[in-house]
């Protein structure tokens, strides 16, 4: 099969593992990205098309953010399962998504011909957007019997929003997130692909244990609720902390291989548990803490995390700390759990079975 990834950017490096994973198994597949991921995760055809990151562009991008998250969780609540609509939220946005379509128009004609991306079956929107904000490209692709797949990632429902074309037109529907099925009324769970092969447990710790926690964003991952914690705990114990930021993906590979305890997140701001991130520490056999909503505690199957709160992350911190057997158990667990759940042959194999029964085979 052809299948066609189209993501405005590869976050945390998910739509490029997705596809891998099917070109692992036999399919053709590529990855576009719109735009290029600054932390250096890899790239198939990337346009590098110019997203704002100024001052201004990040201020307004964090309030939409928190209206947006506001608002997903009063429809949670009300257990409306009603995603929020993508749109402009007022003309000057209206306006600057005219003028980018514009702009992009060139670039993505452009390589839909050099490229040859008609030529294939499955286009699979790792975001569920099109190239332009009218669709044209999904509509014209799904008229000529084409199958679409739309794929929510991190933040992308309760934050951004279905686009009213695309959820119209998808002939199946998937999500990482948890709180996305709440989000959404025909939506299917898919675990994050994930090639634990490049990964080594690791075989020794420090003397001193070094504990790293490496947000993207801090507001996303509760970092002003853990530092306190972290001065708490060095004045009980000896520990070396790290906090790694903006930071290229392989230097903080190589950083994560010298510690002996991560952590993810505390606080539920932005996300409902883990990540690439988490995966990555795991595979490597370091126990890893954060915090889930109740719903995902008890929805995930052999929950291999150490669970914390902003309450209880000093205690579940210094439990790992005094018990070397503890950290041992939960090294060994995780990097089981990440081999069952999320290897390329576990989330293939769940993938093809929602293919299938959506009739996209």
């Amino acid at each position: 099969m052809k299948i066609l990834h189209v993501a405005p950017i590869n976050v945390a490096g998910v739509p490029f593992s997705m596809m891998e994973m099917q070109r692992h198994h036999g399919h053709e597949a590529r990855l576009l990205t719109l735009h290029r991921n600054t932390l250096t995760f890899p790239e198939d055809i990337c346009l590098d098309l110019p997203l704002p990151r100024n001052v201004l562009a990040r201020w307004w991008r964090k309030h939409k953010r928190i209206d947006r998250e506001r608002d997903s969780s009063l429809l949670v609540d009300a257990d409306l399962r009603t995603p929020p609509i993508h749109r402009a939220s007022n003309l000057l946005e209206y306006c600057y998504f005219r003028y980018d379509d514009l702009r992009r128009r060139g670039p993505v004609n452009r390589a839909l011909t050099d490229y040859d991306l008609e030529q294939y079956d499955v286009i699979h929107y790792d975001g569920g957007l099109d190239f332009f904000r009218d669709c044209r490209v999904a509509r014209r692709w799904k008229e000529e019997g084409k199958k679409i797949v739309c794929h929510y990632m991190g933040s992308d429902l309760r934050v951004r929003g279905v686009d009213p074309t695309m959820d119209k037109i998808s002939d199946l529907n998937l999500t990482n997130e948890s709180d996305h099925l709440l989000l959404h009324p025909n939506i299917h769970y898919l675990f994050i692909p994930f090639d634990v092969t490049p990964y080594t447990v690791r075989n020794q710790e420090n003397e001193v244990l070094r504990i790293i926690h490496s947000p993207s964003k801090r507001a996303m991952k509760g970092t002003k609720l853990i530092l306190p914690v972290i001065e708490k705990l060095k004045a009980a114990r000896k520990i070396e902390f790290l906090l790694v930021e903006h930071t290229s993906h392989d230097q903080l590979i190589e950083i994560k291989k010298t510690c002996d305890i991560a952590i993810e997140q505390v606080g539920n701001l932005g996300g409902t548990g883990y990540g690439r991130n988490s995966l990555e520490t795991m595979a490597m056999g370091i126990p890893t803490v954060t915090e889930m909503t109740p719903d995902y505690v008890s929805w995930l199957p052999e929950n291999p995390f150490v669970l914390a709160d902003p309450n209880t992350l000093f205690e579940r911190l210094l439990a790992l700390v005094d018990d070397p057997s503890l950290r041992k158990e939960r090294a060994s667990e995780g990097r089981k759990w990440v081999e069952k759940y999320h290897s390329y042959e576990s989330v293939h194999k769940n993938l093809t079975e929602l293919y299938r029964a959506h009739h996209i085979y």
